[in-house]
């Protein structure tokens, strides 16, 4: 299935300037943020605490439970809203060092008990993790994306060339790194699974960079008389279809996930979503440019005839 029609011939490699200063735009808005909100906003899974999921029989807000918290001094928890208005469910989460977990739990049960009865609310989740296992989570999660680029960067050069790696990677790290900064300007929590998330993005976005890459290569060898710019941007029009047709059906089931997946994948969904979109713009604009750059810092040395 054609999605583009043959002989199309869109000159990507034209905006390869605009496309840099839109990159570099999007990339100091993420640091601007991640610097004005002091970071990301760590999930337990990462800064360690307790976060207790309580849905309540009858309508609520947030500031009615952190007024019934003050009996128990935890008035300075986060509470959110878990899910859809409609279905009354907070999530309570507070950071204490690992000798004040153990039964905090109970004490917010207790707490809100009191004022709003027993019978009113349910406790659907207690996770609970000490400072020491969210660092070490933290510090795993970081070298999984890291191990993972430097593999990438292995392979890439063996399968092509180093130039080819090069380009894949900085693509990638502006995946990631645009990945992270949307969710620091949202606000949203980087838990777990939003590394899990981040490392999916990493292998779709690679997944069809290679296939331009593997494009440019047979025409670089096939085609002699054309310049590496044309080349390049031949590459990226041939498969501009795939590139479309894989992109607007992957970005579909993520929807679908997004919207009807529930509150538990919300996240994990709107990371791949901001992922897709990012990774085919990468793909196209970002690393197969980015091969014509070197191209033309450092020109590929003709090979000597034996």
């Amino acid at each position: 299935m054609e999605f583009i029609k043959a002989g199309t011939n869109i000159n990507f490699v034209g905006k390869m300037k605009i496309a840099f200063w839109v990159s570099l735009a999007m990339i100091i808005i993420s640091v601007v943020s991640l610097i004005v909100h002091g970071g990301l906003n760590l999930g337990i899974d990462f800064a360690g605490g307790t976060m207790v999921q309580i849905k309540f029989a009858t309508p609520t807000g947030a500031n009615e439970i952190r007024d019934a918290l003050r009996a128990v001094n935890l008035e300075g928890s986060v509470i959110q809203r878990f899910g859809t208005r409609g279905e009354n469910e907070f999530l309570i989460k507070t950071e204490k060092s690992s000798s004040d977990l153990k039964g905090l739990s109970d004490d917010i049960e207790k707490a809100l008990a009191t004022s709003y009865g027993t019978g009113d609310f349910e406790v659907r989740r207690v996770e609970v993790v000490g400072p020491k296992v969210g660092q070490d989570l933290r510090t795993k999660g970081i070298l999984a994306i890291l191990y993972a680029m430097v593999g990438i960067l292995i392979y890439i050069t063996w399968r092509f060339e180093f130039r080819y790696a090069i380009g894949a990677i900085i693509a990638l790290l502006q995946d990631v790194f645009i990945t992270v900064g949307i969710f620091s300007i949202l606000g949203k929590e980087f838990t777990l699974p939003i590394v899990a998330a981040l490392l999916t993005i990493i292998g779709y976005s690679l997944n069809d960079t290679i296939v331009v890459f593997d494009r440019i290569r047979e025409n670089i060898k096939g085609i002699k008389k054309r310049s590496t710019a044309e080349v390049v941007n031949g590459s990226i029009n041939q498969t501009l279809s795939r590139t479309l047709l894989t992109s607007l059906t992957t970005l579909l089931v993520v929807a679908a996930l997004f919207f009807l997946g529930g509150a538990v994948i919300h996240d994990f969904a709107f990371a791949l979503l901001v992922g897709i979109i990012v990774g085919t713009y990468s793909s196209v604009f970002v690393a197969s440019p980015l091969i014509l750059a070197w191209e033309r810092i450092r020109p590929t040395k003709p090979k000597k005839k034996r």
